[in-house]
């Protein structure tokens, strides 16, 4: 039984009112328990709108419970909410610096450094597919156009490896622009979806100013560029960047909800390519 968009918004509707039981849900929908935790199951994964929880698990009385993620639950800190609202409101890469959410991660569970820019391939230290391919199930991109896919490291094109992990089950979910200008590397990419024959890659329109990514709930990494104009130090001359990495787990399922709040609210980039084709040349 496939999972349609109105019973997407009927159980969405059902468990924002209050946490439910898979059951509940069940009865709800007039299906089955498996059916009911699966359509939960895919829901939660696919939009983030809610979250499971098994209480006893492993015992005869285990409950599982749906909840909803709404958006206080997104900060639980006063400077979580200056951060999430400062992202909410960004709309390039120079509106927010991945750095403000670095610096309130435990130093044991980030890392960071800084190193120069090349636009044609990624560096051994960065080992982005390396880190790409520790995903098991989910990867989330922050991205502004997409232009990772045309790069590559160590020979290997960044776009292959997305058809690789793709093929491999891996779900890939980007909010990035969706315009005129540029929208070459989003054909590439959901032509890996025509290829493998599955929808395993999902673009949606954001303007936003994360560039990154977030690995199965559990590691996150961002990249900021070094703009050697605004410095007058010699040491920021030429192109460089700083890479972020946080393993905290706390923040990582923030920035997840974080994703999934963008996600939710913009519109699919398919959609947004349609309307594209219906805008008229006209020559004078």
């Amino acid at each position: 039984m496939v999972l349609d968009s109105k019973t997407t918004k009927q159980i969405n509707d059902f468990i924002y009112l209050k946490p439910r039981t898979v059951a509940e849900v069940a009865a709800f929908i007039e299906k089955n328990w498996r059916t009911a935790d699966r359509y939960l199951k895919k829901i939660s994964e696919e939009e983030g709108s809610i979250s499971l929880r098994t209480f006893r698990e492993g015992s005869p009385g285990a409950l599982k419970i749906a909840f909803w993620n709404n958006i206080e639950k997104i900060h639980s800190t006063s400077f979580q909410n200056k951060l999430f609202k400062q992202i909410e409101q960004g709309r390039s890469k120079k509106d927010f610096s991945p750095f403000d959410i670095y610096q309130y991660v435990d130093e044991k569970n980030r890392n960071a450094f800084l190193e120069y820019r090349t636009d044609k391939t990624i560096t051994v230290n960065q080992n982005l597919i390396g880190f790409l391919r520790s995903a098991t199930h989910e990867i989330l991109h922050f991205s502004g156009n997409n232009s990772w896919i045309n790069l590559s490291e160590n020979n290997h094109e960044l776009l292959a490896v997305a058809e690789e992990l793709a093929k491999n089950g891996i779900k890939i979910k980007i909010i990035s622009r969706v315009e005129i200008t540029g929208l070459e590397n989003i054909r590439k990419l959901l032509a890996i979806n025509e290829r493998i024959g599955k929808e395993m890659i999902e673009i949606r329109h954001c303007y936003q100013p994360l560039r990154g990514f977030v690995i199965d709930n559990k590691e996150a990494r961002f990249r900021e560029e070094i703009d050697s104009k605004s410095y007058k130090d010699e040491e920021f001359k030429g192109e460089k960047a700083v890479f972020y990495e946080i393993n905290d787990d706390e923040w990582v399922d923030w920035l997840r909800k974080i994703f999934f709040n963008l996600y939710r609210t913009s519109i699919s980039a398919v959609k947004r390519i349609e309307d594209m084709k219906t805008i008229h040349k006209i020559n004078h």
